[in-house]
């Protein structure tokens, strides 16, 4: 990874957009549940402005200015005491980039859920136990185990897209997370963050509703390998890169795994 070199033409620069407010960093009771999950002060979502013409095509180039750029650089590292786990000391030499889709907007992609036997008839989530785990329940269960008996529900796209993605992190928590006995407080989180970060507009002709956002998994590397968004691969240490193109913003979400703050 170290040392790849970008020869693309566009570069871009980006500047920090301390105005922009997330609700979900904001509102108390959703600062509540992230406390409960052991994600508080440790889940953050952070704006940038961005001052070229933005295309799919230039995903990798457009995370390696992101993250070479001194301003970028200067706000990750204040993010320290905020919960954030490393700070760019390095030069970054190379990225990795996914393409996520990011194509639903509405929440009917969890209907499965409710018919499937995750759920009891009062729909709380019904328990059971797991050999590494212990105390387990059927949702994780179908969240993580390819041999569920409900892991099919949900097929690899619909497990691929941005909207799943999140739902995921969050029923999964931080490192002393204490899970939720009902799904709701799991779907209206993963609602409210979905509204904060993703961008639509609406066919003038149609009335259609789609997502104009490009949502981009992002990790980088110095010359020490692997610095960001944490040394080792922990799958809810994450970061995604959400690219609104028309107002040319740029909104970095991560977590760090760990204990989260036990105070908001």
């Amino acid at each position: 990874m170290a040392g790849e070199k970008y020869d693309f033409e566009t570069t871009f620069s980006f500047r920090p957009l301390p105005s922009k407010k997330f609700s979900f960093l904001q509102d108390k009771n959703t600062l509540k549940l992230l406390m409960k999950w052991s994600m508080l002060g440790r889940i953050s979502a952070q704006s940038y402005s961005f001052d070229q013409a933005f295309y799919p095509y230039n995903i990798k180039q457009f995370a390696m200015c992101f993250f070479t750029d001194p301003h970028v650089v200067s706000s990750l590292s204040r993010n320290l005491n905020e919960g954030a786990q490393v700070a760019l000391d390095q030069a970054v030499l190379s990225v990795d980039v996914e393409s996520v889709p990011c194509t639903r907007v509405s929440m009917e992609l969890f209907d499965p859920v409710y018919s499937c036997g995750v759920l009891d008839p009062s729909g709380y989530v019904v328990k059971c136990f797991h050999d590494v785990y212990g105390y387990y329940d059927k949702l994780r269960e179908m969240l993580q185990e390819e041999d569920s008996e409900h892991y099919s529900e949900f097929g690899t796209e619909e497990r691929g897209e941005f909207l799943f993605r999140l739902f995921k992190h969050l029923c999964l928590g931080g490192q002393l997370c204490q899970y939720e006995d009902a799904i709701d407080p799991y779907l209206s989180t993963t609602k409210q963050i979905y509204k904060d970060l993703i961008s639509v507009q609406r066919a003038p002709e149609t009335k259609k509703i789609s997502v104009v956002s490009t949502v981009l998994k992002v990790c980088a590397y110095d010359a020490s390998g692997r610095c960001y968004p944490g040394q080792r691969e922990e799958e809810q240490t994450f970061a995604y890169l959400i690219v609104d193109p028309f107002k040319r913003h740029a909104t970095l979400f991560e977590h760090f795994y760990g204990v989260g703050n036990v105070t908001s």
